[in-house]
């Protein structure tokens, strides 16, 4: 089999007569000479690397469990081709776990005067923006006998939005919804002000939306329908205290808060309801007003990916506080916090009314699934003591909700996987009820 490159030199160079001699400069430099002459013209046809003109481009943004692609654009100005490994280094959290290296390494081959891209692929584990660092890039002569190594700093930020996997839970909300707004077939009777017209009487149909003017034109008995006022304003309110840190399944509560938020928004924009977001713990963490129903979900998805909980105790009168400021007229106020009991009893409790006194206020917590499933547990003796465990901190949980549906709080309760269709159809009961 022949040898090329750089194995043929160096069994050229190995074969090469020495025979019995004294070591002396002459004997080295004889033997050495043929392969330093080498080294140096395979260093001297690599091509340079400080010179090389790198550039971005590509994805700004993702949701998190997708991908996305950033290339880079290598242009060799020089009159040498360019053989390299190049590494694009991003964030360990830019990849699922043990792909990293791979996923960042490149082989590339540049001629001289022209330019190559090349794309590396992003699958982020964690919310947030993800800053690309160093390109390193080790070029190589044509016999890789030596090489030239240098580093570029090509800035780059790819911002994690949430998942928003309660997406598919829409269609059948906004279906709902239609019915709410006498769009379909199916007319139902809510107590907002807005009128909509009249039809005939069927039994079931509660008295006082009969119509007795109407009536009295006509052979049939006439009842109102009523659409469901728009136009009403809606604050979600993200408790991203310490409590919010807990970690449910393989999530911290507050990501399963931001996807209920999320469906929340959008079927509440959709009904023609003004939706700002405030995330609070110790201070405004982030604040969204104002936005049209078409920018709301942008604005909502890219002002939570940053958002991270916070290892403090809220502050629930400076929450309060600012909710106020925040919505100074009748609103719907959804807020998504802890059912636990010590920071509901010593700290919402005590500043409930004064929201409830001016607003319709919505309370929504995430519930362990872990926990019913001890509770069911019987079996062995551990088993059982999990179970009386469980169903203790169950116990507290439904006492502080009635404690909080005593001062007229809607509660909604739910694991992860419920929680955001729960604070739709609870939205939707609110609607339907004339009660925003």
């Amino acid at each position: 089999m022949a040898l090329t490159g750089r194995t043929a030199l160096l069994a050229a160079l190995g074969s090469l007569p020495v025979g019995i001699w004294e070591p002396s400069w002459t004997g080295i430099l004889a033997v050495n000479a043929p392969l330093a002459v080498a080294c140096a013209c395979d260093f001297a046809l690599a091509a340079p690397v400080r010179h090389l003109r790198l550039t971005r481009s590509g994805d700004t943004s993702v949701r998190l469990g997708e991908t996305a692609d950033v290339t880079l654009t290598i242009t060799n100005p020089s009159r040498r081709p360019l053989r390299a490994h190049l590494r694009d280094a991003w964030p360990p959290s830019s990849w699922q776990p043990g792909t990293d290296i791979a996923a960042s390494r490149h082989e590339v081959t540049v001629p001289a005067g022209e330019r190559r891209r090349i794309t590396t692929r992003l699958r982020p584990t964690r919310r947030g923006d993800r800053q690309a660092d160093r390109v390193t890039i080790r070029s190589y002569g044509p016999l890789r006998l030596f090489s030239r190594q240098g580093t570029h700093r090509i800035p780059w930020s790819v911002r994690v939005l949430p998942p928003f996997t309660s997406r598919k839970h829409l269609p059948s909300k906004l279906a709902r919804l239609r019915e709410l707004d006498g769009r379909t077939s199916l007319l139902t009777r809510g107590e907002g002000t807005e009128f909509d017209s009249l039809r005939e009487y069927v039994p079931g149909d509660d008295t006082r939306s009969i119509d007795w003017r109407a009536t009295a034109r006509r052979t049939t008995v006439a009842v109102r329908t009523w659409r469901p006022e728009r136009d009403r304003h809606i604050l979600l309110v993200l408790d991203t205290g310490r409590t919010s840190a807990g970690r449910v399944g393989d999530a911290p509560r507050l990501d399963a808060a931001m996807d209920a938020a999320l469906l929340l928004a959008t079927l509440a924009s959709r009904a023609g309801d003004r939706v700002d977001l405030l995330a609070y713990d110790r201070r405004v963490r982030t604040l969204v007003q104002g936005r049209t129903a078409r920018d709301v979900l942008p604005s909502l998805t890219n002002a939570m990916a940053s958002l991270e909980p916070e290892l403090v105790e809220t502050d629930a009168r400076g929450l309060t506080a600012t909710a106020l400021r925040t919505a100074p007229r009748s609103s719907l106020i959804v807020l998504l916090t802890t059912l636990d009991a010590a920071p509901v009893e010593e700290g919402l409790l005590p500043v409930l009314p004064q929201l409830t006194r001016r607003h319709t206020v919505l309370v929504a917590s995430v519930a362990d699934p872990h926990i019913a499933r001890m509770a069911a547990s019987r079996g062995t003796t551990d088993a059982v003591y999990e179970a009386a465990a469980a169903a203790q901190a169950q116990s507290e949980r439904h006492r502080t909700a009635e404690n909080l549906r005593r001062h007229g709080v809607t509660i909604v309760d739910a694991t992860p996987d419920e929680l955001a269709p729960a604070l739709a159809d609870a939205y939707l009961a609110l609607k339907a009820a004339g009660r925003l």
